[in-house]
């Protein structure tokens, strides 16, 4: 069987954070400021090539609101909150998700469980689907690893946030281009 290639594609994509809560974040492994700047990197980038995103937040009164960090990229941004695991299970959601971009791009927590159920609901849906290794996280590294493998095996497309965000840029010019460059260094 012939695999086919897929590359993000800025016109096709919308950006979900999912759950980057700030309970939630305190019983998360040490790396968690990687995925923090990870995520905020990709927040900055979907700003600049005007992007949408969509920020979930899963339970938010039990584990708290987005992390401040990421926060001010959230001002103007539709917030769903959610007690579904799968934020395809919630209304809210699925009124902002955009029917033409056929990309969906996944960052947050957990990777083994709100966001492998949501990359799977999003395949079964249709969508070309990206999990960005490195803007997901799991309190226990061996239920990430697992929640990839699984992805990987259900169609989804597993890459990273420097990766995506060049894909999206296509030429190596602008001022798009520039500050993007300067988020990655």
């Amino acid at each position: 069987m012939t695999k086919v290639a897929f590359v993000g594609d800025r016109n096709q994509s919308q950006l979900v954070i999912v759950d980057m809560q700030t309970k939630l974040s305190s019983v998360m492994p040490d790396h968690i400021a990687g995925v923090i700047k990870n995520c905020a990197i990709l927040l900055q980038s979907a700003a600049l090539l005007e992007i949408p995103t969509i920020f979930t937040e899963q339970y938010p009164k039990g584990l708290g609101p987005t992390l401040s960090e990421l926060s001010p990229y959230a001002a103007g941004k539709k917030v769903v909150e959610k007690t579904a695991f799968s934020c395809c299970r919630d209304p809210a959601f699925n009124r902002q998700l955009l029917g033409d971009h056929t990309q969906v791009i996944l960052a947050g927590m957990e990777a083994h469980i709100c966001v492998l159920q949501t990359a799977l609901d999003l395949i079964a849906q249709g969508k070309t689907v990206f999990v960005l290794e490195d803007a997901v996280i799991s309190r226990n590294p061996e239920n990430k690893r697992n929640a990839l493998n699984r992805m990987r095996e259900a169609g989804v497309i597993i890459s990273n946030t420097e990766s995506l965000v060049f894909e999206w840029l296509g030429v190596a010019e602008g001022d798009a281009f520039k500050k993007i460059s300067q988020l990655v260094r």
